[in-house]
């Protein structure tokens, strides 16, 4: 049976207890333990996979077709743990899980209330797979005393009271603020959560305290006392420059041992912090720099690309230099020359996207790579807009467009290039799709396999010809545009098993140019950078060194 780590946040909201969550998983690893990590958010939303990236950031996908929360994603390149669909559930989810079941009868007439039925599902998720793993940690979305919290808060309390003593402890993330004026570190905001925790039955084991300052003893001591947490259990988290650096820091201040402490876990098994050793030596030790443009239409918002950021540093680890990531509003390039903003850089990336507001600065920038032998990196978007510039400037289809544009439109103004997908093979079964169909939950979600031509970059990239990657879209690039355009010199280097989905496409005569349907930054960790983005970085290097 696993023993359950609750992790909730006070004060404000944007403290980091996902990647404090995602970092003690790797400490928990790190000392010979198993874990798997869970996300439970209030909001109302069945799952982000609807919400705007300006909304929420990005969404993160699993291998079994989840649309989940970013911080899955952190989960999975602290710990190498892939995250499960039942690894992320919002209050939506919950809801219509109860209001399901309550149609269905399962509640033999009873009055469906937010206790017990609310409360006891939430139980019921937290509790799946428990007996796979030592540790379960589950971080509670949102602050305390928010409203839409407060199902999630109490089932948590009842969770821990219905559990073996010891089964269960509560680490309650907080903000020390720092005012200038008076230097001084402000505990009161610390201790008013600890209160509002306490008011609604929960009594935090560990503190995690963010602060800009170093924390003097004093100032722990009074935490320790007015927070009813012992002195050791309180610990400091201040801002690293490296998210990665997070493992080592919380280790150094005793973030595991205090966690292990709690659960009477003793003697501790010592840890083995070789890996974190490693990842931090290779991002502090770059032997140089390339700067990669990032070509997209959410650059106000760099969480919108959160794993494309990862992936590309952990790009830089594996080749030793540092990366340069620099955003690029894609809207700039369908008024001006993109020449100008793009000629100092060693490398092009074009992530993906939905709608059409910004594809003609993404078919521009991929034109300019083409042409300027620029590496270049088109992913799921970034791979159909390639193809639509190849189609237009060295196909013969001078209007080349996708119909999800026309279908925005409500006319037709292209050759469609790029279809909806209506039908695709899953397993054993054929997934069928209409236009009309609701938006959340029904892409041409999770992992799906991929053959790839032997002797293509892309085989030699993988070293293998067979792989598996996850997907998140809704269009495909048309087949029947395959033998006009390898003519060409663009090569279908990927397919689906069945031969009808393309899945990569690259230029023979380009140094490094390679489109891809699915997202290969969501499998990517700092000890073990996908393939794609290593030698993508590496292509960057080589450009560099030219220079």
């Amino acid at each position: 049976m696993a023993r359950f780590v609750f992790i909730t946040g006070g004060v404000v909201s944007s403290l980091g207890k996902g990647l404090t969550s995602a970092a003690l998983g790797a400490l928990l690893q790190a000392r010979g333990f198993t874990v798997r990590l869970r996300k439970l958010d209030p909001y109302l939303n069945v799952d982000p996979g609807t919400m705007s990236p300006f909304e929420h950031g990005e969404v993160f996908v699993t291998d079994d077709g989840a649309e989940t929360d970013l911080d899955l994603g952190h989960y999975e390149r602290f710990t190498g743990v892939a995250a499960r669909a039942t690894d992320s559930v919002s209050s939506g989810r919950i809801y219509s899980n109860v209001l399901e079941k309550e149609r269905r009868g399962d509640y033999l007439g009873k009055t469906i209330q937010v206790i017990p039925h609310v409360t006891n599902e939430i139980k019921d998720w937290i509790s799946i797979g428990e007996d796979e793993v030592d540790f379960m940690l589950c971080e509670i979305g949102g602050t305390v005393g928010d409203i839409e919290g407060l199902p999630f808060f109490e089932a948590i309390r009842q969770f821990g009271q219905e559990r073996p003593r010891g089964d269960c402890i509560l680490m309650h993330l907080t903000l020390l603020p720092y005012l200038a004026a008076s230097g001084e570190l402000k505990t009161k905001p610390t201790q008013h959560s600890v209160k509002e925790l306490r008011s609604i039955g929960l009594q935090p084991d560990i503190l995690v305290c963010r602060s800009e300052h170093e924390i003097p003893e004093k100032e722990r001591g009074k935490i320790a006392l007015f927070c009813n947490v012992r002195p050791d259990s309180v610990i400091p988290a201040y801002d690293l420059k490296s998210i990665y650096e997070a493992p080592m820091a919380y280790h150094k201040v005793g973030l595991d041992q205090a966690v292990l402490d709690a659960f009477n876990i003793s003697p501790a098994p010592k840890p083995n912090l070789d890996r974190w050793i490693d990842v931090e030596d290779r991002l502090h030790h770059a032997e140089g720099e390339v700067r990669v443009a990032i070509v997209g239409k959410y650059t106000q918002l760099e969480d919108a690309y959160k794993s494309i950021a990862e992936a590309l540093t952990h790009g830089g680890m594996a080749n030793r230099v540092k990366v340069k990531s620099e955003w690029i509003d894609a809207e700039i390039f369908e008024r001006e020359d993109p020449a100008p903003y793009l000629e100092g850089y060693q490398a092009i990336l074009v992530p993906g996207g939905f709608g059409e507001r910004g594809t003609e600065g993404k078919i521009r920038a991929a034109q300019f790579a083409r042409e300027h032998k620029v590496p270049y990196l088109g992913i799921c978007l970034g791979m159909q807009m390639a193809v639509i510039e190849a189609a237009r400037n060295v196909g013969g289809v001078k209007d080349a467009g996708s119909e999800e544009f026309d279908h925005e439109a409500g006319a037709k103004r292209f050759t469609p290039v790029v279809y909806h997908l209506k039908e695709w093979v899953q397993g054993n079964h054929t997934v069928s799709r209409k236009v009309g169909d609701d938006k959340g939950g029904t892409m041409r979600l999770g992992a799906y396999d991929a053959a790839l031509t032997e002797g293509s970059r892309v085989a030699g990239i993988y070293g293998n010809l067979a792989i598996d990657e996850r997907h998140r879209h809704r269009y495909e690039v048309d087949i029947k545009y395959r033998d006009a355009l390898e003519e060409q010199g663009m090569c279908f280097s990927g397919m689906s098993p069945d031969g009808r989905l393309p899945e990569i496409v690259e230029w023979k005569d380009h140094p490094w140019f390679i489109g891809v349907q699915f997202h290969p930054e969501l499998k990517s960790k700092p000890f073990e950078p996908h393939p794609l983005f290593a030698d993508f970085v590496r292509a960057a290097k080589d450009v560099s060194r030219l220079v």
